[in-house]
C-alpha cells in the first residue's frame, strides 16, 4: 500500500509488419461473435473503426444490414486506435505510439517515410500537365510515379478522365481504370478517387509498391490540365567504402576510403552520374589516415623511429592573408588562397594534392567584409514659414551620418536633399483677394494605408495576396495593384511552394483597387458625394452591416479670410441607421479626409 502508481508497466512487442494475409485484428475479434446469436437470430459482424467518442470499444456492424452494435467494451489489448494510426489500445484507453514504435514515444516519420528522418532521402516533385489534343490521339501520360513515392496528389479540372497503369519490380503489368468514386487497392497501394463532373482528384498516401504512370484520356473537345505533387525517393544513394590498401608497405603511410553510387532498388553499384543527378545527393568526402607505421628494414637492421605523428604529420590547410576588401562600406568581398602542404622531417614543406587533406574541412577562400551600412544623408525637421501670410521660405538642416550615428563625410553630393523650399501660409495679406484663398500644403500629408491582416499560408492550397502598392497619384483619385499568389505549405520542411492559380480553390482575392491622396494644387476639395460614391464603390466587396459614411462638416477653422472645413466619418448600422463603435466597420474602407473651403469673406483690415 505504500508504493504509488500502477503496479503494470507495459511495453510493445512482435515490432515487425504483418504479412498481407494476417488480416485486421479488429475484424478478427468481430467475426468471433458470428457463431453467437444476437436477439435470436445469428450476424456476421464487420469491423466499424475510427470511433471518434470511444476508439478502443468494439464496435460492430451486420453485413448487409444497418445494425451498429457494441460487443465489448473493449477491444483486446494492442488494437489499433484507428487505421491510420499506430496508437494502440491499452485496457480500454487509447495510448500514443511513435513511429519507433514504442508506446509514448511522440518519434514521426518524414515526408520520406523515414521514422525521425530530416528529408533528406527524397525530392518534392510537383508540376502541371496540359491535354494536346490531336485527332490521331486518344490518351496521353501524364507523369509517371516511381516505386516507393508517397503523398501522391493530381488533381484533373475538365472533361477527359485519368487511369493507371501500373508494373510492377517483377515486371507484371497491369491497368486500372478508375471508373467510379471510392478507396481501392492497386498492387497493395490503398488508392483514394474521387470523381466530379468537371474535376476528378487522385489521392495515393504510398508508398507506392509498383511504378504508376498516369495517363489521361481524352473525352471531349476542350482542354483539361493535371496538377500533380508527390515525394520521389533518392534510389541511388551515395555509399561509403571501406579503406583502401595503405600507400606504404613500411615507415608509414596513407589509406583513404571513397564513395560509390548505389542503387537501393537492385541492390547493386551503379555509375556515378545516378547520383550526380539529384542535388540533393552530397558526395561523402574521403577519410584519411595513417597506416603501416612500423619501421622499413635496413642494412643494420631496424631503425628506431619516432612516433609518426610527432616527426611525420599528417598533410594540413595552410592560407594566404586575405586580400583588401573590395568596397569600403555596404558589404564587399576579400579572398585568399588555401592548399594542402605536407611537412617532411627536415620541416620543408611542399604543396601536395587536396584530397590528402580532405580528413579535415577546407577553410573558406572568399568572406564577405565591411558589411556595415554606407554613410547617408539625414535631414532634419524643417524650420517654420519666414512669414505670417502669403509665400515664404523654409530651411532645415541635412548631415551626412555613418552607420555609428556620428556626422561625418563620404555621402554623395548628388543625393543629398535640398535644404530650402517655398511655403505658403492661408492667411491672405492685408490686400483682400478676390479669387479663393490658396490653402497650406501639407509635405507630410499621406493618406494612410491600413495594414489587412495577413492570409496564412496552409497545407491546403489558398491565395495569398501580397502587401498593395503605393498610390498611382499623388493626388486625387489613382489605383492600387497587389500579386495575389496561389501557395501551399510544404508539412515537413515548413517551406512554401507556389502553384498555378487555377489549384486554389474558393474566390481570388481582388488585385486592384481605388485609392484617394488628398486634394490636388493646393486647392480645397468641394464635398461631391456621387463622385465618393464611385471611388468607394468599388471597395465594397461585401454587404457589411456596418460601414462608414460621412455625417457633416466640423466648424470653419477660420471666421474669416478663408478656413477649411473637414468632413466628420462614422461608422452606422446600415439597418437602423444608428452610430456604431468604429471597430465595426472594416478600417482599410474608412473613406479619406473630406475638405472644402470656408468663411471665404475677407476679413477687416488689421
Amino acid at each position: 500500500r505504500s508504493c504509488e502508481g500502477r503496479n503494470i508497466r507495459y511495453r510493445t512487442c512482435s515490432n515487425v509488419d504483418c504479412p498481407p494475409e494476417a488480416g485486421d485484428f479488429r475484424a478478427q475479434q468481430c467475426s468471433a461473435h458470428n457463431d453467437v446469436k444476437y436477439q435470436g437470430q445469428f450476424y456476421e459482424w464487420l469491423p466499424v473503426s475510427n470511433d471518434p467518442d470511444n476508439p478502443c470499444s468494439l464496435k460492430c456492424q451486420a453485413r448487409g444490414a444497418a445494425l451498429v452494435v457494441e460487443l465489448a467494451p473493449k477491444v483486446l489489448d494492442g488494437t489499433r486506435c484507428y487505421t491510420e494510426s499506430l496508437d494502440m489500445c491499452i485496457s480500454g484507453l487509447c495510448q500514443i505510439v511513435g513511429c519507433d514504435r514504442q508506446l509514448g514515444s511522440t518519434v514521426k516519420e518524414d515526408n520520406c517515410g523515414v521514422c525521425n528522418g530530416d528529408g533528406s532521402t527524397c525530392r518534392l516533385v510537383r508540376g502541371q500537365y496540359k491535354s494536346q489534343l490531336s485527332a490521331n490521339k486518344l490518351d496521353d501520360t501524364v507523369v509517371a510515379i516511381p516505386y516507393g513515392s508517397r503523398q501522391v496528389r493530381l488533381v484533373l479540372k475538365g472533361p477527359d478522365h485519368l487511369y493507371l497503369e501500373t508494373k510492377t519490380l517483377q515486371g507484371v503489368k497491369s491497368e486500372n481504370s478508375l471508373s467510379s468514386t471510392g478507396s481501392f487497392l492497386v498492387d497493395n497501394s490503398s488508392i483514394d478517387f474521387q470523381k466530379f463532373p468537371d474535376k476528378e482528384i487522385l489521392r495515393i498516401s504510398g508508398p507506392l509498391t509498383a511504378d504508376f504512370t498516369i495517363k489521361i484520356r481524352y473525352a471531349g473537345a476542350a482542354d483539361s490540365s493535371v496538377q500533380f505533387i508527390f515525394y520521389q525517393p533518392i534510389i541511388h544513394r551515395w555509399r561509403e567504402t571501406d579503406f583502401f590498401p595503405c600507400s606504404a608497405s613500411c615507415g608509414g603511410g596513407y589509406q583513404l576510403t571513397s564513395a560509390e553510387c548505389f542503387d537501393l532498388r537492385s541492390n547493386r553499384v551503379v555509375a556515378d552520374q545516378y547520383c550526380h543527378y539529384y542535388p540533393e545527393n552530397i558526395k561523402p568526402k574521403p577519410k584519411l589516415q595513417e597506416c603501416n607505421l612500423d619501421p622499413c628494414p635496413a642494412s643494420d637492421g631496424y631503425k628506431q623511429i619516432m612516433p609518426y605523428d610527432l616527426y611525420h604529420p599528417l598533410p594540413r590547410w595552410e592560407s594566404t592573408p586575405w586580400t583588401a576588401c573590395s568596397s569600403s562600406c555596404g558589404g564587399g568581398i576579400q579572398s585568399r588562397s588555401v592548399s594542402c602542404v605536407e611537412e617532411d622531417i627536415q620541416g620543408h614543406i611542399s604543396p601536395v594534392e587536396e584530397w590528402k587533406c580532405m580528413y579535415t574541412p577546407k577553410m573558406p577562400v572568399v568572406q564577405p567584409c565591411n558589411i556595415f551600412d554606407c554613410p547617408k544623408w539625414l535631414a532634419q525637421e524643417w524650420s517654420p514659414c519666414t512669414v505670417t501670410c502669403g509665400q515664404g521660405l523654409r530651411y532645415r538642416v541635412v548631415l551626412c551620418i555613418d552607420h555609428r550615428g556620428i556626422h561625418t563625410g563620404g555621402c554623395s553630393p548628388k543625393t543629398k536633399p535640398h535644404i530650402k523650399e517655398e511655403c505658403l501660409v492661408p492667411t491672405p495679406c492685408y490686400k483682400p483677394k478676390e479669387k479663393l484663398p490658396v490653402e497650406a500644403k501639407l509635405p507630410w500629408y499621406k493618406q494612410a494605408q491600413e495594414l489587412e491582416e495577413g492570409a496564412v499560408v496552409s497545407e491546403e492550397p489558398s491565395f495569398i495576396p501580397e502587401a498593395w502598392s503605393t498610390c498611382s497619384v499623388t493626388c486625387g483619385v489613382g489605383s492600387q495593384v497587389r500579386l495575389v499568389k496561389c501557395q501551399v505549405l510544404l508539412s515537413f520542411s515548413q517551406s512554401v511552394a507556389d502553384l498555378p492559380i487555377d489549384e486554389c480553390e474558393g474566390p481570388k482575392p481582388v488585385s486592384q483597387r481605388a485609392c484617394y491622396s488628398g486634394p490636388c494644387n493646393g486647392e480645397a476639395t468641394e464635398y461631391n458625394p456621387e463622385e465618393t460614391e464611385l471611388l468607394y464603390g468599388s471597395l465594397q466587396q461585401f454587404d457589411e452591416l456596418y460601414d462608414w459614411e460621412y455625417e457633416g462638416f466640423t466648424q470653419c477653422s477660420e471666421s474669416c479670410g478663408g478656413g477649411v472645413q473637414e468632413a466628420v466619418v462614422t461608422c452606422l448600422n446600415k439597418q437602423t441607421r444608428e452610430a456604431a463603435d468604429e471597430t465595426l466597420c472594416v478600417t482599410s474602407r474608412r473613406p479619406p479626409q473630406l475638405l472644402k473651403a470656408c468663411s471665404l469673406d475677407p476679413c477687416p483690415p488689421r
